[in-house]
């Protein structure tokens, strides 16, 4: 086991490059007793690190709470915590490793966007409930409940950092005149009777989180932590700006006797009904296509059992069928589901009933400007996004259409689409109660995925029939997909190259200067893949240009800073720059041949933003649906940022372009929405998809495919759709 470097008393100690046997990539951010680093188990989960500053290693006390902060943390069953993964309090340094939970604290949540919406505040409330119900079943007393140590993630909120936390039963008390927590939210009786402090006061500090979701400051408020705490003891709570549905329910839970103060089941139950989330976002219908009758849409209630598909042609037919527009439907959309039930590990649709005109070919009837949208529900499970990939290449026939859609998910396995009208031509099922099947990518004439049972496995398009698969498990992660070969990195950081077509290693050695390298980007003009490894603190970065097919360096640099490719454009190669908080806050513009460096400020620090390069300009969309557009080669004291568009979306998938002028991005309730890159103005969007009618998130957010006019969207309902890329003002 490596040792920990660096256990000085010099500044070097703060900076180890181990913890245990994990190597610390990158600093996330740091607190009054320890940093918290980014690193990678041996399977390649991300985990987040903390490690004890050097001052405290060597105090009694702290060990012990440190060593009660593990205790508890594992207590809890990590539905509503970071999980913790490995821990070590006995170590020089201790340390603590958990799953790395992506997404903003609340607090920096509301610094960056303000107060939040009532849904959204309902929402907070019913999951952080659930999270103390969870965190008291343990028998673990949180006791630091604020919005640093809120994480919002793509799940719903986790509580972090169990630093002070106590066991029902816990021997460790604190110590006579010590007072430990966050003055602003802290209960009463931290103050007054702190060797007493119960479950009731992490209900308390509940009660001020959320009002500092409401309204951005808390329900005693002073520059002065005694004045607080005097307030907190003797005054009022100010609910000035809390929603007045809500006021009630958060002031009781701000109430100065505990006694008076409702459990966590009691304010989940004070939530319903109605629910509070299907009330916060209800589906529309599709509005009418121009030069036809409306296109009604499967609902997801009542088709999550089978696969099933209406296009237009056959809602026309229902409605001629079904004046009322009522059973007739309903039996149209039975009857195509129990035709879809087949036998085997290939199963494919054969209806036989006309469908208003779709043919063998798949185009719907009508001249070449006329677009017929599609819907279809694929037989998920879970709270499964089906991911779905075009053909190879651009994807597009003549017609402007994708020549081919393959389409992945929880419970379907592999399927693939007619873009024309999504039909299914041919799936391959997942096992029963398998894991989630990987994402599916389409090159070399072939469709790959990874599938339960650690493979990587080939399908003629087709007819679905397995060509070749290949065994996962020396390797991290998927594999990346970059042309003719698929890279896949080992736990030594061997990268090894697969003949996309065949499955047959194309090469396969260690990439001079990198341990453990992460392929980010390949483009296919150059046919050159882009790795890039962090130096352990961040401040440097190595990115070499690997030829794909023979593995040799085209060439190699390390950069000041902490980046990642996101684009080449005109021979020259972007990236994004993070600070140490692993917040994105530049663009750095790359010439290989000159290497030259340009390096570009955003106005704004960024969380996680997923980016698509288009030319000279990228494109940032940040969580919350701030999307900034920035020019790579801003001329000397020209402006860098374009133009910047608030979409008020959640959490967002990563942006595409498509023709004219386009950029298209999904959200977790299943919208679509399109954006006039010219311009930076919102075109349109689609409603919500949702799972029998309720807000769901699913666990990952797949882009959608732009392919010619039509753009391909998924959404947690499970369904495949199709919309024309050219109206999005009529979605």
């Amino acid at each position: 086991m490596p040792p920990l470097r660096g256990t000085g008393a010099n500044p070097e100690a703060e900076h180890p490059e181990y913890a245990g046997q994990y190597r610390l990539e990158a600093r996330l951010g740091a607190g009054g007793m320890g940093v918290v680093h980014l690193a990678r188990s041996a399977s390649g989960l991300q985990l987040a690190v903390k490690v004890v500053h050097q001052q405290y290693a060597s105090d009694s006390e702290f060990r012990a709470r440190f060593r009660q902060e593990v205790g508890a943390a594992r207590r809890v069953s990590g539905a509503f915590t970071a999980p913790v993964v490995d821990a070590d309090p006995d170590a020089e340094r201790p340390w603590m490793a958990t799953l790395y939970v992506p997404g903003p604290t609340l607090a920096d949540q509301v610094k960056r966007n303000g107060p939040m919406a009532p849904a959204e505040l309902r929402r907070l409330t019913a999951g952080l409930a659930e999270a103390l119900r969870d965190i008291h079943r343990a028998g673990v007393i949180h006791r630091d409940l604020k919005p640093s140590n809120v994480l919002l993630s793509d799940s719903g909120p986790k509580v972090i950092d169990f630093g002070i936390s106590r066991p029902y039963d816990s021997d460790l008390r604190t110590e006579t005149g010590k007072l430990i927590g966050s003055p602003p939210y802290m209960a009463p009786e931290q103050f007054q009777r702190p060797r007493e402090v119960g479950p009731a006061a992490d209900v308390f500090a509940l009660g001020a989180v959320l009002v500092h979701a409401a309204t951005g400051r808390g329900p005693f408020d002073s520059d002065s932590p005694y004045i607080v705490a005097y307030q907190v003891v003797h005054d009022e709570a100010d609910l000035a700006g809390v929603p007045s549905d809500l006021a009630p329910l958060i002031g009781q839970c701000l109430t100065k006797d505990p006694a008076g103060r409702p459990t966590p089941d009691e304010i989940m139950t004070t939530l319903r009904p109605p629910s509070y989330d299907a009330a916060a976002f209800i589906p529309s219908q599709r509005r009418p296509v121009t030069g036809s009758a409306p296109v009604p849409e499967t609902g997801a209630d009542a088709s999550s059992d089978a696969d099933t598909h209406v296009g237009a042609g056959a809602a026309a037919r229902a409605r001629k069928m079904a004046p009322d527009g009522g059973g007739k439907r309903r039996w149209l959309a039975a009857t195509a589901a129990l035709l879809v039930m087949g036998a085997g590990g290939v199963w494919a649709v054969g209806t036989g009933v006309d469908f208003g005109g779709a043919g063998e070919s798949g185009g719907a009837k009508g001249s070449a400007e006329e677009f017929a949208p599609w819907r279809t529900a694929l037989r998920t499970t879970g709270k499964a996004t089906p991911v779905c990939s075009p053909a190879d290449g651009t994807g597009q026939e003549a017609s402007g259409r994708a020549a081919g859609l393959y389409c992945a998910a929880d419970g379907i396995g592999v399927t693939r689409l007619d873009p024309a009208d999504g039909r299914v031509r041919w799936s391959r099922r997942a096992a029963k109660d398998s894991p989630s099947v990987g994402v599916v990518s389409v090159s070399g004439g072939l469709v790959h995925t990874a599938v339960p049972g650690g493979k990587l496995r080939a399908y003629d398009p087709a007819k679905g029939e397995q060509v070749w698969d290949a065994d996962l498990s020396p390797y991290l992660g998927t594999p990346f997909d970059a042309g003719d070969a698929l890279l896949l990195v080992a736990e030594d950081g061997t990268t090894e190259a697969l003949d996309s077509a065949t499955g047959v290693s194309l090469w396969r050695h260690s990439l001079a200067g990198h341990r453990r390298p992460d392929y980010a980007l390949y483009d296919a003009g150059t046919g050159l893949a882009y790795a890039f490894e962090h130096s352990a603190y961040g401040s440097t970065t190595l990115v070499t240009a690997v030829r794909a097919t023979t593995g040799r360096t085209a060439w190699q640099r390390r950069l000041d800073g902490m980046l990642t490719p996101v684009g080449t454009s005109g021979g020259a190669l972007v990236m994004t720059a993070m600070n140490g908080d692993a917040q994105t806050v530049g663009l750095v513009h790359y010439e290989p041949e000159e290497r030259n460096v340009v390096r570009m400020t955003l106005p704004f620090r960024m969380n996680e933003p997923e980016v698509v390069l288009g030319g000279d300009t990228a494109y940032l969309l940040a969580h919350g649906g701030t999307l900034v557009a920035v020019d790579t080669r801003p001329a000397e004291g020209g402006e860098t940022v374009r133009w910047q568009l608030e979409t008020a979306a959640g959490r967002t998938s990563a942006p595409v372009l498509g023709a004219g002028n386009r950029l298209y991005f999904s959200t977790a309730d299943g919208r679509l929405l399109a954006v006039d890159t010219e311009h930076g103005k919102l075109l349109g969007q689609t409603g919500p998809r949702l799972r029998n009618g309720r807000l769901t998130y699913s666990s990952a957010l797949p882009a959608p495919v732009a392919a010619g006019r039509t753009v391909f969207g998924t959404a947690p309902d499970g369904s495949v759709f199709a919309v024309d890329g050219q109206d999005p003002a009529h979605w």
